[in-house]
């Protein structure tokens, strides 16, 4: 397994954060890693303004993990109210991809759900067509719902979102 601190993230971070974002999720340095979105998509996946929103708002916390000189994973938790939180923009490095920092990712994305927000279940949403990524999380406990909801991004992607859901114990 990688060593690498997980910390909140802060304002200074913005900038190193959509670097590693965009190059986990998009182009040809996503490719490199099993867990990305650049054969589907080839848009920003985030902005600096959005990054430096989440990270101001107390109903969201980004979480990131440091080896030296470097951010190498990230995952966004969000409160949902009423003992739901919300898990996002999971993603590592693609050059260190596989040594379990997602899954360390995740399990502090839990506790932080669960003592940031009292949560008690856990969601995300993953693009139906990432089967490899949807058989990840199940692997890790989470479960189909059943239930779709629309691509968020306007466009035609021909996309749905499955929604997961963990019980967080």
């Amino acid at each position: 397994m990688l060593e690498a601190p997980i910390r909140l993230a802060a304002a200074a971070d913005v900038a190193a954060l959509r670097a590693l974002v965009e190059r986990a999720y998009r182009g040809d340095t996503a490719r490199q890693g099993w867990t990305h979105e650049a054969d589907l998509l080839d848009d920003e996946r985030t902005s600096d303004s959005q990054l430096a929103a989440t990270i101001a708002d107390p109903a969201s916390r980004i979480l990131l993990a440091e080896a030296p000189g470097a951010l190498v994973g990230t995952v966004t938790v969000s409160d949902c109210g009423e003992g739901l939180a919300y898990m996002g923009m999971l993603c590592v490095d693609p050059a260190v991809q596989t040594a379990g920092l997602g899954r360390a990712l995740i399990a502090a994305a839990e506790a932080t759900a669960r003592a940031a927000f009292g949560a008690k279940v856990m969601e995300m949403t993953v693009i139906d067509k990432r089967t490899e990524l949807i058989a990840y999380y199940e692997r890790r406990g989470y479960r189909r719902t059943g239930e779709t909801r629309p691509f968020p991004v306007p466009g035609v992607h021909g996309f749905a979102m499955v929604v997961l859901t963990r019980a967080l114990d």
